[in-house]
């Protein structure tokens, strides 16, 4: 998860400090701890019939993507109701999508949209979804991470990742979109694991070629084949850290340490190792030029959180189900911006749409169908969803606001029931009239995805105990199992 340098440096050309190369990842030096690699190693000897073999790849849609433009859209409604895209009919007899989702209604069969979903909270605030409102204020995929252990004990793989698109283009630069749509306040905001302890955070790849190049073990090959010098190197690191004071205890670890850090697992964040065919069945670049919604592009028009919308949102989930293929418990991957003001911000509705809609059409379609190919269809389940809904109705200029008490939610795959749709919302798409189901529901699926509910309930102890309340309390989404 870090690199070893034998020359000693303390920081790298890039201006990287030994805490930055450390950081990386989930660990936090969490990874090197009894909570991170050991606990994984442990679990996987000693296995218990709680785990499944299964994983969860989050898509947040940051903004608030609209449910009449995606998976709710609205007949017999006023004009400024209506899907501003048209509608698409789907392979499920009577149920339509927003007219920029024509792929994946052709694979609604192997969805479940959740029409009575909401996030309950009207603000850019993405912690009630991302964390289902978990009494330790842990996201989901920390949550998880705390079961599973830091990292997969096999592949080195974080347990806990976060996909920007400065993982896939890491000399991005997205201008100074205002305060959740920054590139900082994800860092900030979606990686801390909240009260299941910093050993579970998430791990960012973004921004750097050096800091991706810190994820392998760099010593040359006849140093790694010889193992005193290997563990001399490893004893240098622990002496250094000893120092500074970033960790204590390390002296246990060391050939666990080594063990993980010899599997290079950058591999698993390089797309140049993907075969270039499946690249290019990902590839979103080609469905608009994000540079003409930047800053200086001609479609800008000093919307400037519209810099944080890319078209490599393709590429990013390919990135996704690398990571799960080597073992990742859980990734979230960020789209931006859905959000569709109209102000001096944002753009319209029928603008976000009209570029943000097909990427995203495109992009899922070409998960699930790689997803059947290799076989993982039932073993990784897809969540789409976003911090909140917008308003039904849309102003004079194409406007839309904040809204709490819906918002879209759609699921594939991780062996639940698929082609359905859950629930229903009023005539204009406002509200429930069916079981509103709420973030702390969504926790309970994917925890009852993950782990085998019935177990922990004849024994607790199979999980840690916080896990294992939140198992047996939740109530999932019921029409999924």
């Amino acid at each position: 998860m870090f690199s070893v340098f034998g020359s000693g440096r303390t920081r790298t050309c890039a201006g990287l400090s030994r805490r930055e190369l450390l950081r990386v990842g989930s660990l936090s030096l969490g990874g090197l701890s009894l909570p991170g690699l050991l606990a994984t190693k442990a679990q996987a000897a000693n296995p218990t019939t709680a785990f499944r073999d299964k994983a969860v790849v989050m898509l947040f849609l940051v903004g608030g993507p609209p449910q009449i433009e995606t998976f709710d859209p609205k007949e017999n409604v006023p004009d400024n109701i209506k899907s501003c895209t048209g509608e698409v009919q789907t392979a499920l007899a009577g149920v339509k999508f927003g007219g920029t989702f024509p792929k994946m209604g052709a694979r609604a069969d192997r969805l479940a949209v959740v029409r009575s979903f909401g996030s309950t909270d009207g603000g850019h605030n993405q912690l009630p979804v991302i964390t289902g409102r978990s009494p330790m204020k842990s996201p989901m995929a920390a949550i998880v991470a705390r079961a599973l252990g830091a990292m997969n004990p096999k592949t080195g793989v974080p347990t806990n990742t976060v996909i920007v698109p400065e993982a896939i283009k890491p000399d991005l630069k997205l201008n100074n979109p205002t305060g959740p749509f920054q590139l900082d306040y994800a860092v900030k905001n979606y990686l801390p694991a909240g009260g299941v302890g910093r050993a579970y955070d998430g791990f960012m790849p973004s921004g750097s070629d050096t800091l991706m190049k810190n994820l392998q073990l760099q010593m040359a090959q006849a140093d790694f084949d010889d193992r005193q010098s290997l563990l001399g190197k490893l004893d240098g690191l622990k002496r250094t850290l000893d120092k500074t004071g970033e960790v204590a205890g390390i002296d246990a670890f060391q050939r666990q340490a080594a063990e993980v850090l010899a599997k290079g697992i950058a591999d698993a964040f390089d797309l140049s190792k993907e075969d270039p065919k499946t690249v290019a069945k990902y590839d979103t670049g080609h469905l608009f030029n994000m540079d003409d919604y930047h800053k200086g592009g001609k479609n800008y028009n000093n919307l400037v959180n519209q810099s944080r919308a890319t078209n490599l949102l393709g590429k990013q989930m390919l990135l996704a189900r690398r990571l799960v293929e080597r073992g990742a418990g859980f990734v979230t991957v960020l789209d931006g911006c859905w959000d569709f003001h109209a102000d001096g911000n944002n753009p319209s509705c029928p603008v976000g749409m009209s570029f943000l809609g097909p990427q995203l059409d495109h992009a899922v379609a070409a998960f699930l169908d790689d997803l059947k190919d290799r076989g993982l269809e039932d073993k990784v389940l897809l969540i789409i969803t976003g911090e909140m809904g917008r308003s039904p109705a849309k102003g004079k200029n194409g406007g839309t606001g904040h809204h709490a008490d819906i918002t879209p939610l759609v699921l594939a795959g991780g062996g639940l029931k698929m082609g359905q749709v859950i629930g229903k919302s009023d005539k204009t798409g406002a509200k429930p009239v069916t079981k509103a189901y709420k973030p702390e529901h969504l926790l309970a699926t994917v925890l009852h995805t993950m782990f085998d509910a019935s177990a922990v309930r004849t024994n607790s102890a199979l999980l840690p105990a916080e896990v294992a309340n939140l198992v047996n309390a939740g109530q999932p989404i019921s029409e999924l199992f």
